[in-house]
């Protein structure tokens, strides 16, 4: 499958891979087509990425879901996920949801460059990512609610993680837009700079990034990944078995 029938590709430069959405005509409307390809980019990364950054082309990051898809009878449509069983159902759903979850690997920091709408599936593409970085002019809004639909692209608890449960319930059920400095406020964003410096702020934390150890960043990336479901003592204790690894590892002693 290519960039053209996908309608996203990927792009490696050394330890960076970038995963570009490729329908500018349309805003980088979603299909399911391109969550498979994405969720399929997760076996294509060579071993020696670290950093992976989500884009798109042209104006807008992603303004969503493509309703011209969702509301025929093909594929992928909402027609034909109706027809199917609830489990059925269900199990397509969490298909799509690989192309957003491979983001979460501890192996990688994934860094969101958006510009332009951030719209529903656009704005969970955001969210999968660990870093987002923001163009002035972002727009971001969770419009599920507005089509009769739930967020289910893995955006949900990401999003009460950063904000909260109030706010983010108060996001999700309004569909409201939010502009690049109120998600900046309140925790949405990682940076937000002026348009013409987005590319240019992207490659900074990216070398940031890979100007450390490797295996030193996959250990904290774990550690704060999963430290909200851990007791204190139990995160005392990751701490802890982490900080042993490194050490044996610098000595020359790890596994």
């Amino acid at each position: 499958m290519t960039a053209e029938t996908t309608g996203v590709r990927l792009d490696c430069d050394g330890p960076v891979a970038t995963v570009t959405l490729c329908r500018p005509d349309v805003l980088n409307a979603q299909t399911p087509a391109m969550w498979r390809a994405m969720s399929d980019f997760s076996r294509d990364l060579p071993g020696d990425v670290r950093v992976v950054v989500v884009r798109g082309e042209g104006r807008a990051f992603s303004a969503g879901l493509d309703l011209a898809v969702a509301g025929a009878t093909g594929p992928g449509s909402f027609a034909e996920l109706a027809t199917l069983s609830e489990a059925e159902c269900a199990d397509r759903i969490a298909d799509y949801q690989g192309g957003f979850t491979w983001l979460h690997r501890p192996d990688v920091i994934s860094i969101a460059a958006v510009q332009g709408h951030a719209i529903g599936a656009g704005f969970q593409l955001a969210l999968a990512c660990d870093l987002r970085v923001l163009a002035a002019d972002a727009r971001l809004s969770m419009a599920e609610v507005t089509l009769g639909l739930v967020p289910d692209l893995a955006g949900t608890r990401r999003l009460v993680e950063l904000v909260g449960y109030s706010r983010a319930l108060e996001i999700c059920a309004t569909g409201r837009r939010m502009d690049a400095a109120e998600a900046d406020r309140i925790g949405l964003a990682t940076l937000v700079v002026p348009n013409d410096e987005l590319d240019a702020a992207v490659r900074d934390l990216s070398a940031g990034l890979l100007a450390n150890n490797r295996d030193a960043i996959v250990e904290i990336k774990a550690l704060l990944a999963g430290a909200v479901g851990r007791s204190h003592a139990e995160q005392q204790r990751a701490e802890r078995e982490a900080q042993t690894r490194r050490i044996r590892d610098l000595a020359g002693r790890g596994e």
